[in-house]
């Protein structure tokens, strides 16, 4: 199959947006909201990282299993791990197959891993998560999975870690959603305008300055990006966008601007280092019956008077 410019080019944007925001690793926040999901990105992502070779990890908690594979081809589906905890997340019927510890306890596992390959693990979603879970405790194990080269007590090397994690913003406080941004590498707000998604992607590198871009998109039905065109998406220095702008002029105990009649005022005020045509004149003219001064100039010994040749006191 031949592939057209076009198409080739849209398959490469579509690559760098997911390389750029995979290949950072540590934690990608994705936050969504209720008219902007999140999980069909999630799901991208997941797919993307399936072809490269990794080895990935989903800890399913807010959908059923069948949900979240459908879509997938049965070649993607056989590359992923699926932890279930949506059917029984307490482990009421007490099976073999639950992990200790719950979703934090399938984390711990996953990170004492022998294979030192890179992984990716999907956390669907960190909502459900820090509903039953405090902050904290949920905060702790996020860093120690996605900032550390080996688990604390396990010397096996471990390749680069990206856990992907799907934030519901609208259900949760400015604490929480501050702590778990504070956390990530990586941080994906979704929006739009018109049914046309966007996706606003900051990136913190380490001992270079943040950097973000929009991206506007859609997604297919298998999962693939289309990326279409929409404002400037080059790297921009970092604003934040969820804090409002602040109007620098406000709470200022000067005017900025003047009003018609301050500025008449400005206009007519004479400055005291202007001089007028009659100021110059009362200064050259004396006035009658005022006294008038003289300087009377005598001559030192070594002034030179002699105008033709000002220098001969030099002696050259």
């Amino acid at each position: 199959v031949t592939l057209s410019e076009g198409a080739r080019a849209g398959i490469g944007r579509e690559l760098g947006m997911l390389d750029s925001l995979l290949s950072l690793g540590g934690l990608v926040l994705l936050r969504d909201s209720v008219e902007w999901e999140g999980r069909s990105l999630l799901k991208a992502l997941v797919k993307k990282s399936a072809l490269c070779g990794e080895q990935v990890h989903i800890l399913g908690c807010e959908v059923s299993e069948e949900e979240f594979r459908e879509g997938f081809d049965s070649d993607i589906n056989n590359r992923l791990v699926y932890h279930d905890f949506f059917r029984d997340p307490l482990n009421w019927s007490k099976t073999e197959e639950a992990l200790p510890g719950g979703p934090l306890g399938a984390l711990r596992a996953i990170c004492k891993r022998t294979d030192p390959g890179p992984i990716t693990i999907a956390l669907d979603s960190l909502s459900w998560l820090l509903l039953h879970l405090p902050c904290t405790t949920l905060c702790q194990a996020l860093h120690a999975v996605s900032h550390q080269d080996s688990c604390p007590g396990d010397s096996s090397p471990v390749g680069k870690v990206s856990v992907l994690g799907l934030l519901h913003e609208e259900l949760h406080g400015p604490g929480p959603v501050g702590a778990l941004t504070s956390l990530a590498q990586t941080e994906v707000t979704l929006g739009g305008t018109k049914g046309q998604a966007s996706a606003h992607i900051l990136c913190r590198r380490p001992r270079q300055r943040p950097t973000d871009q929009t991206q506007w998109f859609s997604i297919l039905p298998d999962f693939s990006l289309d990326l279409q065109e929409g404002p400037s998406v080059e790297s921009q220095p970092y604003s934040n966008p969820h804090i409002p702008p602040v109007d620098p002029t406000t709470h200022l105990t000067f005017n900025l601007h003047l009003s018609k009649k301050e500025r008449e005022a400005k206009d007519s005020l004479i400055l005291p280092f202007q001089f007028s045509s009659e100021k110059q004149q009362a200064l050259l003219r004396p006035r009658p019956g005022q006294a008038t001064s003289h300087i009377f100039y005598e001559p030192d010994v070594y002034d030179d008077l002699d105008q033709e040749d000002p220098d001969d006191d030099l002696d050259i």
